[in-house]
């Protein structure tokens, strides 16, 4: 087993699954039940059935792409997303104009 290539791998995903909204789920789902270990054990799969999944898919699309391109498209990806998430993190850029005149309306009687 090449240790390295798995200490990497476990600290990518642990860092980036801290935190996110399948945590949060299971957090939610553990707090409102009677059996933790049901659901501990059913996120747990969860997550290996979307690893396996994308583990396939990455071996799948390097019989087709070259592994460097795929690494490349997975880089701009990420700054790409990072780039619109921080665009949209800023907000509107100055307050919209309230540049029509106000009436009163007065109730009807």
């Amino acid at each position: 087993m090449d240790w390295k290539l798995f200490a990497s791998t476990f600290a990518a995903i642990f860092i980036a699954e801290i935190g996110d909204k399948t945590q949060l789920a299971t957090l939610s789902l553990a707090s409102g039940s009677a059996s933790r270990w049901t659901v501990f054990v059913a996120s747990a799969l969860a997550l290996v059935a979307t690893s396996a999944l994308a583990v396939l898919a990455g071996e799948a699309l390097t019989r087709v792409i070259p592994p460097i391109w795929l690494q490349r498209a997975a880089g701009a990806l990420f700054l790409v997303l990072g780039v619109l998430f921080l665009w949209n993190a800023r907000g509107p850029a100055e307050p919209p104009a309230d540049d029509a005149p106000v009436e009163s309306v007065a109730p009807a009687d």
